[in-house]
């Protein structure tokens, strides 16, 4: 019989691994309490929880979630970063801190309930702002559409000039 303490772990878990649209799993061996209470102030600025996560508890959350493949990153010391409303932010978060520290190891995640390897979560966290993805966007999309009004535009500008022409042409005779 599951002890009550543990199956309201899993039920907390599961909630988090519906709710969250990133989690990153690390290993935090090699970190003191002060800089994990460090990681922690910078993801909860931007909406991001980040829980020391028992492996076994994890799995069973992961499985009743519907995730599978995951065993292979639960091994040793973990922690998972639950994003929910930013889906790089964990990532660019944890990837700046592990630059910083170099403590820190990113093991894998879940990105929209596929699991995803630590080389992923890294390119990832190399994405640019998504402002600047939204402006290269707009910036691909126009560079066509101004190509095509600079062509049609010569072609009355060529109309315009050749009518000047002849209209120069009959005054001069």
């Amino acid at each position: 019989m599951a002890r009550p303490d543990k199956v309201s772990e899993v039920e907390a878990l599961r909630d988090r691994l519906g709710r969250a649209q990133t989690i990153v799993l690390t290993d935090f061996r090699g970190l003191t309490v002060g800089e994990i209470g460090q990681l922690r102030a910078k993801l909860r600025a931007v909406g991001v929880e980040y829980r020391v996560v028992k492996n076994r508890l994890f799995r069973i959350a992961a499985r009743d979630a519907g995730i599978e493949g995951l065993d292979g990153y639960l091994e040793g010391p973990t922690a998972a970063a639950f994003g929910y409303d930013e889906p790089v932010a964990a990532a660019k978060i944890i990837h700046d801190f592990i630059r910083q520290m170099r403590k820190l190891a990113t093991k894998g995640g879940v990105i929209d309930s596929r699991v995803v390897t630590a080389a992923e979560i890294k390119r990832l966290a190399e994405l640019p702002p998504r402002q600047v993805l939204l402006a290269q966007l707009v910036g691909g999309i126009a560079s066509p559409l101004t190509g095509m009004m600079t062509v049609l535009s010569g072609v009355t500008r060529g109309l315009v000039v050749a009518l000047d022409q002849i209209r120069q042409q009959r005054e001069a005779a």
